[in-house]
């Protein structure tokens, strides 16, 4: 089964007079939806676009597993632990906020940042908090959220070029950049693919593309 959600279907949110333009693939904020809760783990993929200057203040999670995959520009990442990080296009920021956290996320460039962040809920409650950023993930090995059961792969197509879906109980597909085929669909920038226990399925790229491949045990 294969539920695709389009880019113009996304809960807008953010405050533009700030410079913040959120899009909300799941329920969030004041956009309840109770049919649009999860999906697996995921419970929230944000596209998120901050002017030079504008960000997030110091804000709390507890009990989510956050990941951040920088589209353009630069993300400046502060936290409650000290931490304190720059994360760059291409590469994977990990914040596992166990039993509670406080972080800001600020454009401190002078170009614009755009970032897509996936938060999914952890297997237990609980637990000490940690980090980790991976500079350069895309490629052939998956990123492993184990607090989720959950493997991200990272493809860029060339057009023409074929990526086997993982065969899973959940695959949660988004598309970054460019336009993807998969399944008799063409998806763009902003639209993703819910897909439950489907196999050998093949995502090809129509344009040069960014794909992002959450696979999920649960």
């Amino acid at each position: 089964m294969i539920d695709v959600r389009r880019a113009g279907e996304r809960y807008r949110g953010g405050d533009p007079q700030a410079g913040i333009d959120s899009r909300h693939a799941f329920s969030f904020g004041p956009h309840y939806d109770p049919d649009n809760l999860r999906f697996g783990a995921v419970i929230a993929c944000n596209e998120e676009r901050l002017a030079p200057g504008a960000g997030f203040d110091e804000h709390p999670h507890s009990h989510t597993e956050i990941v951040t995959w920088v589209v353009e520009g630069e993300l400046t990442h502060r936290d409650s632990t000290g931490r304190a990080t720059t994360v760059r296009a291409g590469d994977v920021q990990h914040l596992s906020a166990a039993a509670g956290v406080r972080h800001t996320e600020r454009n401190d460039g002078d170009t614009p940042l755009t970032f897509v962040q996936t938060w999914l809920a952890p297997l237990t409650q609980g637990g000490t908090p940690s980090y980790e950023l991976v500079t350069g993930a895309a490629g052939t090995t998956p990123y492993a959220v184990t607090g989720a059961g959950a493997l991200l792969h990272v493809r860029r197509l060339a057009p023409g070029e074929r990526a086997a879906v993982p065969d899973a109980p959940f695959v949660y597909a988004h598309v970054v950049r460019g336009d993807v085929r998969l399944a008799g669909e063409e998806l763009r920038p902003g639209d993703s693919a819910r897909i439950t226990g489907a196999k050998g399925l093949e995502a090809e790229g129509v344009t040069p593309a960014e794909l992002l491949l959450w696979e999920l045990t649960r």
